[in-house]
C-alpha cells in the first residue's frame, strides 16, 4: 500500500510538458481529449449540486481543494499499523495519506522533498477512503508522524509544514510543536462550520532559532503573507483553469483517473461523468471567488505578481534557496504541469524561470540533479 520513498522521489521529478520552452507558446501542442502528459492539479470541491449526485458519488466528495484539519486517531493500536521510514535525524516516521493530483497534498511533498525528509505515501481511493477509515476526519493531506512511542496525526497542509519546520529547528518534540496550532470551529461564507488552526503559517522558534532562518521580521512576515496567500487565493484559481472548457476538463480526469486508486468501474464513471460534472462545478466557482471571464487572465495576473514579489534580485523569496512560500506557491502549480492551463501560464507570464529554479534546488536537494 505504501510507496517507497526512492519511488516517490523518482515519480515526482516531472517531466517537462511536451511543446514548451520558456518565452515560447507551443501553438498546437495541447493537451487535450486523448489526455494529459503531465500532473492535474487539484479537483472537484465539495460543493457538487444536487443535480450532479451521481458525479458527487464517483469522485466521493473528496477531489475537492480544500483544507484539512488535525485530530487524533481513534485508538494508538490503528496508528501503530501506518509506520513509516526515519528522517535523518532517526527521531520521526512520517506517513503522507494523499490524492496525488491534490494541490495541498502537492504542497506537503514539495516541502519534504525540498528537506529529504523520508516518508512513505499511501495514495487514498477517492470513492471508498477505506485507507484512511481509521482517522474520524475523512480528508487529505494526514500526516502521521511516530516520535519515540509517540504516534500523532497531522492534516491541514500549512499545519504540517509549519509543524515539520519548526521540528527541524527547534528540536522541540512534536506532541509540543502541535500543541501551539489549535483547532477553532468557525463558520465559513457559505455557512458551513469547519475547523480552522490558530497560529498555521508561525514557526514556533526563540529568537536564536529565527535569527538563524530569517534575515529579519520583514523576511517572517514576507514568508507568511504568501503562504496565506497560496492558500487564500492562488489555489482557488486551480480548477477553473483546469475545467474551463470540456476538452480541458476531460484531459484532467483522464490524469486523475490514470493515477489515482480507482476500480475499472469508478475510473469510467470519475473520468466522463466527473469531467462534466466539474466542467459546470468550475462556473460556478469562477462566480464565487469573483473570477473574471476569462480566468485565465487571473491565473496570468497571480503568476505575474509572486514574480514581481519575489523580484529581479533574488533568486527566491527566501533569498538563495526556497523558503516555505517558494515551496508553497511551487507545489500549488505544479499540479497543473501538462496541462493546457501550465503551458499557456508559462507562455504568458514571467513565472518560468523561478519555477525552474524551485524545481532544480529541490532535485538537487534530493542528490536527484
Amino acid at each position: 500500500m505504501a510507496v517507497a520513498v526512492a519511488a516517490v522521489r523518482a515519480g515526482w521529478r516531472y517531466a517537462r510538458p511536451v511543446g514548451w520552452k520558456l518565452g515560447c507558446c507551443p501553438g498546437q501542442s495541447r493537451a487535450g481529449l486523448s489526455g494529459a502528459a503531465g500532473r492535474w492539479p487539484g479537483a472537484a470541491p465539495t460543493v457538487a449540486p444536487r443535480l450532479l449526485g451521481v458525479a458527487a458519488l464517483a469522485l466521493g466528495g473528496a477531489l475537492g481543494i480544500g483544507h484539512t484539519v488535525r485530530g487524533r486517531l481513534k485508538t494508538q493500536e490503528q496508528l501503530a499499523k501506518q509506520a513509516a521510514p526515519e528522517l535523518a535525524e532517526g527521531r520521526l516516521q512520517l506517513t503522507l495519506y494523499q490524492y496525488k493530483t491534490c494541490p495541498f497534498c502537492s504542497k506537503v511533498r514539495a516541502f519534504l522533498d525540498f528537506h529529504a525528509l523520508p516518508y512513505e505515501v499511501v495514495e487514498v481511493n477517492p470513492v471508498r477512503r477505506q485507507e484512511i477509515k481509521f482517522s474520524s476526519y475523512r480528508k487529505v493531506p494526514i500526516l502521521l508522524a511516530q516520535e519515540g512511542e509517540l504516534l500523532q496525526q497531522l492534516n491541514d497542509s500549512s499545519v504540517i509544514i509549519s509543524a515539520l519546520k519548526t521540528y527541524l529547528m527547534s528540536g522541540k518534540n512534536l506532541e509540543e510543536i502541535i500543541s501551539y496550532y489549535p483547532p477553532m470551529k468557525t463558520v465559513n461564507d457559505q455557512g458551513k462550520e469547519v475547523t480552522e488552526f490558530g497560529n498555521k503559517y508561525w514557526l514556533m522558534l526563540n529568537e536564536k532559532e529565527s535569527r538563524r532562518l530569517y534575515s529579519g521580521k520583514e523576511a517572517r512576515t514576507e514568508e507568511m503573507k504568501w503562504r496565506q496567500w497560496a492558500d487564500d487565493w492562488l489555489v482557488h484559481l486551480i480548477s477553473p483553469n483546469v475545467y474551463r472548457t470540456p476538452a480541458e476538463a476531460l484531459a484532467s480526469f483522464d490524469y486523475i483517473v490514470h493515477e489515482g486508486k480507482f476500480g475499472v468501474v469508478e475510473g469510467a464513471v470519475a473520468k466522463y461523468v466527473g469531467a462534466a460534472a466539474m466542467f459546470i462545478i468550475s462556473k460556478r466557482l469562477k462566480s464565487r471567488h469573483h473570477l473574471q471571464d476569462d480566468v485565465r487572465e487571473d491565473l496570468y495576473q497571480a503568476a505575474n505578481q509572486w514574480v514581481a514579489a519575489v523580484g529581479k534580485d533574488r533568486p527566491f523569496m527566501g533569498g538563495k534557496e526556497p523558503n516555505l512560500a517558494d515551496l508553497a506557491v511551487y507545489g500549488v502549480l505544479r499540479v497543473m504541469e501538462g496541462l493546457e492551463a501550465f503551458e499557456d501560464m508559462m507562455c504568458h507570464t514571467r513565472i518560468g524561470p523561478w519555477y525552474l529554479r524551485v524545481e532544480k534546488a529541490i532535485a538537487e536537494a534530493q542528490g536527484n540533479y
